[in-house]
């Protein structure tokens, strides 16, 4: 268990899903995790749902923008990755090649954000913080413990993120082929894979993974609260037990327990 002071730039630093039914996708994690809620309006009616372990921050949870559902977007959890100027740090990521989705905005006094698409495709977020630093805890069951890209093509990922963010790679071999650890300030910052041939036609992304103390048991809850496993319970050596989860909204995210 860790409880974060502060995000060195290059961190994983936030975890927020967009929901097509907020109050059914809060439901559903607080049966799977037992996650605590807090509401705070954020203008036009709406409101953000701080997601807590222990009265410590894990995430956030927010209604779907409908335009994006009208475009067949399905609900998705986002990574935040902590940078010293949001500004500056999405001007880079363009002219790396990828793609500004929004473009840096205030998020009210909190902090202050941008969207990006890396070149291969997968969809992440810039946090400059202000009053929220992120996460206030990680690591401990129903907290976030790991984000990984799958991408279907790794050397134009591994050029954008090592020159964004400054990230230094290990490759390893694993199981389903080679594994890249992102390095940030030699501590692992994510992995990166290949998409794997059960993902189908989905689209590169990163995938949140939360940490467990029962890792086939959230995989059964699971399948009772009409989600779904798309990666059953699989051991892999040194690492852990883990699997990947879709909720009944569509959301997909990785649970994790760890090896000793």
């Amino acid at each position: 268990m860790t409880e974060p002071r502060e995000f060195a730039p290059g961190t994983f630093c936030w975890a927020e899903l967009a929901a097509s039914d907020q109050a059914a996708a809060k439901q559903f994690y607080h049966q799977l995790f037992g996650w605590e809620t807090s509401d705070s309006p954020i203008g036009e009616g709406q409101t953000y749902t701080m997601l807590r372990v222990r009265g410590k921050d894990v995430g956030g949870l927010h209604q779907q923008d409908p335009r994006q559902r009208n475009q067949g977007v399905p609900a998705h959890w986002l990574s935040y990755v902590s940078v010293d100027n949001a500004d500056d740090a999405a001007k880079k990521a363009a002219a790396l090649g990828g793609t500004l989705i929004a473009s840096p905005f205030d998020v009210m006094d909190v902090g202050r954000m941008a969207v990006v698409t890396d070149p291969t495709g997968a969809t992440f977020a810039l946090w400059q913080r202000r009053r929220h630093n992120g996460y206030g805890i990680v690591g401990e069951p129903g907290a976030v413990c790991w984000n990984e890209l799958l991408t279907r093509d790794t050397a134009p990922a591994t050029h954008f993120y090592t020159n964004l963010f400054g990230w230094r790679t290990e490759v390893m071999s694993m199981p389903g082929g080679p594994y890249t650890l992102f390095i940030n300030r030699d501590m692992q910052a994510g992995g990166m894979m290949k998409m794997p041939p059960h993902a189908g036609q989905a689209p590169p992304h990163w995938l949140v993974y939360f940490s467990v103390e029962d890792c086939d048991g959230r995989v059964a809850a699971t399948r009772q609260l009409s989600g779904n496993a798309l990666v059953p319970p699989t051991d892999v050596p040194g690492v852990g037990r883990f699997a990947v989860l879709q909720d009944p909204q569509g959301a997909v995210f990785g649970i994790l327990r760890a090896a000793a």
